[in-house]
């Protein structure tokens, strides 16, 4: 099975994944941007915000996506569970909020760049903006923090929607609540899904 945790940037998307981890050991574990050699390079560029061209940004994280199906996602997709921080969902979502191309536009790209392969289940950690800004306020900002909560709270959004065009099955999670309360949420909705 491939999964997916998705959220804004503070939302303990890493956190759980650990958790994940331990409940599933043989599990791959993989990120988006970032988890290929190609994938390293293009996420620090996209982290230091050095494209000034939104469609450049977007055809950055089209290029990862690409590089990150072929390489880690298709040779496990039948045999592992995979878990993947942030996927396919995240790309559309910043493209959503940046209004550079058009929804029809965004779903055949998405769909060339990963042959049509997404994660079977999204798991958000959804933040509320006091919450948001608390965690904002405790660290180093990258170059996407810095464009200010009331940004990654629309990226939280369109997270949502992203899952709809996708026509990817979406499961909110409260990220405000107990790390060990929001790994049980996971784990029982994944036993629940392997029983059905």
């Amino acid at each position: 099975m491939y999964i997916a945790i998705e959220g804004i940037d503070t939302a303990g998307k890493s956190t759980q994944i650990t958790a994940l981890s331990l409940a599933y050991p043989d599990a791959i574990i993989t990120k988006e941007p970032g988890a290929t050699a190609l994938g390293k390079e293009i996420r620090e560029i996209v982290l230091c915000a050095k494209a000034k061209s939104k469609r450049a940004e977007f055809l950055l994280f089209l290029a990862d996506r690409a590089e990150h199906i072929q390489e880690v996602i298709k040779p496990n997709l039948e045999s592992k569970m995979i878990i993947s921080d942030r996927s396919a969902v995240s790309g559309v979502a910043y493209a959503l909020t940046q209004g550079t191309l058009d929804k029809k536009d965004l779903v055949a790209l998405n769909n060339f760049a990963t042959e049509g392969i997404y994660p079977q289940k999204v798991y958000l950690l959804r933040l509320t903006k006091e919450e948001l800004e608390s965690r904002l306020s405790q660290k180093e900002l990258d170059g996407i923090e810095l464009r200010g909560s009331d940004y990654l709270l629309k990226i939280q959004d369109a997270i949502v929607e992203a899952c709809k065009l996708l026509e990817i099955e979406l499961v909110e999670i409260d990220a405000g609540l107990k790390i060990e309360i929001i790994t049980e949420e996971i784990l029982n909705n994944l036993n629940s899904e392997k029983r059905s």
